[in-house]
């Protein structure tokens, strides 16, 4: 029990938060809906013979059958409506091995995502060791996907003709007495319920779409396409702008901008006020000289 706590207590199940391990639980989810629905079904159908003798009627002739669907080996006894005897009639088709390949290919899939995640949580450093764990991961993976196309299609096939072959209105002909025109009514009461059936099929197609679409996730971490992913060029760092040459560059002169383009002469200008204050400061001090000549 204590080994148990620790390895529990140093489990990383936040690798179920990435698609790696996300997608492995999803893997080991469907796979078991997958071979649950297929090999725990078991259906019946049911028909009625009304012979022209109503002594001599059988209105509920039940027929059952289940996995692996070896149909051949079902019977049900029909009256003859001659006597009191009856015939015993056998279904036709064996399609177990379609339904056994898709029910081993989902176990052993519930086994391996079961084991997987097992690695994933408390033992992912040493899966990433030296890249053997994700190389044998992708090759299992891409072993599971092609699996389970071939499964799924083939038990969608076999599924199809167990349907065929388990039809009350097809079992019927195989009927004596109501091949006779001598007044026997044969009908159909129930028909098999193959809901669960179809639910197998979608499920292995469900599980080839996790299996082949985590063959990328797995496959990034082999590290294969690690050297052909260059790093971006450190981008060179801009100079500075000289905020005085900006400043320079956008301030324009106001009265150059004015229509006309009339610029005022400021050293003319100051030219005439320089010689104007020298001419009054030449009048104000010549009475200061004549004073100091008295």
């Amino acid at each position: 029990m204590d080994i148990v706590n620790q390895l529990v207590a140093q489990g990383q199940f936040r690798v179920l938060k990435v698609p790696l391990g996300f997608i492995k639980a999803l893997e080991w989810f469907f796979a078991i809906f997958a071979f649950s629905t297929c090999g725990s079904y078991s259906g019946m159908f049911r028909m009625a013979v009304e012979c022209k003798n109503r002594t001599l009627s059988d209105l509920s002739i039940e027929v059952e059958f289940e996995y692996p669907f070896r149909l051949h080996q079902v019977y049900f006894d029909a009256p003859t409506c001659k006597d009191k005897g009856t015939d015993r009639l056998f279904l036709v088709g064996d399609y177990s091995s379609s339904s056994e390949f898709f029910v081993t290919i989902g176990v052993f899939a519930f086994l391996y995502s079961t084991a997987a995640l097992s690695i994933y949580v408390f033992f992912f450093e040493k899966y990433k060791e030296n890249n053997k764990g994700p190389l044998i991961d992708l090759g299992v993976t891409a072993v599971f996907a092609f699996m389970w196309l071939v499964s799924s299609a083939a038990w969608a096939k076999g599924l199809s003709d167990v349907k065929t072959a388990t039809d009350p209105a097809e079992v019927i002909t195989m009927i004596p007495a109501c091949d006779d025109d001598d007044g026997n009514r044969c009908r159909e009461v129930h028909d098999p319920v193959m809901s669960g059936l179809n639910t197998s099929v979608a499920f292995g197609f469900i599980n080839l779409i996790l299996w082949a679409g985590n063959l990328w996730f797995v496959f990034k971490e082999t590290g294969i396409i690690a050297p052909f992913m260059r790093a971006p060029p450190p981008q060179e760092k801009a100079a500075a702008p000289d905020a005085y040459a900006q400043q320079g560059a956008y301030e324009q002169d106001p009265y150059a901008s004015s229509q006309g383009g009339y610029q005022p002469d400021y050293s003319q200008q100051g030219y005439n006020q320089d010689a104007e204050y020298g001419q009054g400061y030449g009048q104000q001090a010549a009475p200061t000289s004549f004073s100091n000549q008295m």
